[in-house]
């Protein structure tokens, strides 16, 4: 493995002692509008994602193929069919299928039975209709954003069967497996004080922790450092997962993002309440009054630096627009750009002891007090 060395001297971008890093967001179920939680951590990553470019080869790795398997998104297929049977869905707005998503939730759970169809067929590589009328829209607003596509509407199986996955795992001395008595299957990392987790039901049902697995165990031992982004209110899976990685060789990073809150309250999209504060509406209301870039920089300025890693600030549309506001003189004021050298030496002081840029840290100095324009090269590379 490489050391990482990112402090002080730093090898250049075309040598072979460039860094590798793999970027592995949490995935958001194709069931609904983009909630002003999930534009947050899509934000996020997108601009660690292109800042750290420039620096590391980077991995982006996001794949809804992988996560399909879990109840949550064959339960909601198995329910529109029962309930709607043969519904044209390629007219939906997101709006309608949100509230087919809230009414699902809602009734009761199908047996383990009744979605194992599903699940095998989302092996052979198969999408429900209703899922692929979201990934459609959602990739209209990452075009708008000029958000990097990591693959939408791409059939990307995980690297593992979920078999597979519990082998090695088993032969890392992490698995606990009780289905020949009839139980679950679990992740055992209690040698390292953490609580068993369970990974697949007893009816052979796996979670969102066990679709991971199945995705990161065979990509982890390729690269220099693993980034791990994701709901902070998953933290207890994410520090399962960090142990399991870890042992595999690379450096695992662990970054959290918050929740936004909508006046206050933290809401689950399964309860709806996304009405006209959705990315799609959002976007409608900020580009009636600023150009495509001011909006582009202005949504990563608010949802990044605004509202930062926690979750203290409700959500307020007047403060988004004022950013939008802010990134237009932003933009009008952009100086020359700098040589490759000096861009790289302004994305690299936004790192500590880890390999990816910091958003944060670099979307605040935007923000911050400045005596020079930024860099238009800058702006490009990583906000437009």
């Amino acid at each position: 493995m490489t050391t990482l060395t990112v402090r002080g001297h730093r090898p250049r971008p075309d040598t072979a002692d460039r860094h590798r890093v793999l970027l592995a967001p949490i995935t958001i179920t194709p069931s609904k509008p983009l909630t002003p939680s999930h534009l947050k951590g899509l934000l996020w990553t997108d601009v660690m994602y292109r800042a750290t470019r420039p620096l590391a080869d980077v991995t982006y790795r996001y794949s809804h193929t992988t996560y399909h398997p879990t109840e949550q998104t064959l339960g909601f297929w198995e329910f529109l069919d029962r309930t709607r049977g043969d519904t044209d869905y390629t007219g939906f707005t997101e709006d309608r299928i949100g509230e087919l998503y809230v009414t699902f939730r809602a009734a009761e759970r199908a047996p383990a039975q009744a979605l194992r169809p599903y699940a095998e067929a989302v092996e052979r590589g198969w999408v429900h209709p209703v899922s692929t009328r979201i990934l459609q829209l959602w990739s209209g607003h990452y075009r708008a954003l000029r958000l990097h596509d990591p693959g939408l509407l791409q059939h990307q199986p995980p690297g593992l069967g979920l078999e597979a996955a519990l082998e090695r795992l088993t032969a890392l001395g992490m698995c606990l497996d009780h289905r020949d008595v009839g139980g679950p299957v679990y992740l055992d990392l209690t040698r390292f004080g953490l609580p068993l987790r369970r990974l697949v039901t007893f009816d052979g049902r796996p979670n969102y922790l066990a679709c991971a697995l199945r995705e990161l165990v065979p990509l982890a031992p390729d690269f220099d450092e693993v980034v791990l982004l994701y709901d902070s209110e998953l933290d207890p899976d994410y520090q399962q997962l960090e142990r399991v990685l870890t042992a595999l060789g690379p450096s695992v990073r662990r970054v959290a993002v918050g929740r936004v809150p909508i006046e206050g309250q933290i809401r689950s999209a399964r309860h709806g309440g996304w009405q006209d504060l959705h990315a799609g509406a959002l976007l409608d209301a900020a580009r009636a009054q600023y150009d495509e870039d001011a909006v582009r920089l202005g949504m990563r300025l608010y949802f990044i630096a605004v509202l930062g890693p926690g979750r203290q600030q409700s959500f307020r549309s007047d403060l988004l627009l004022q950013c939008v506001k802010r990134a237009a003189r932003l933009l009008s004021a952009a100086g020359p750009a700098p040589d490759r050298d000096l861009l790289e030496d302004r994305l690299a002081r936004h790192r500590k002891d880890h390999v990816y840029v910091d958003p944060y840290r670099l979307t605040s100095h935007l923000l911050g007090k400045r005596r020079t324009a930024p860099a238009a090269d800058l702006l490009r590379t990583v906000f437009l």
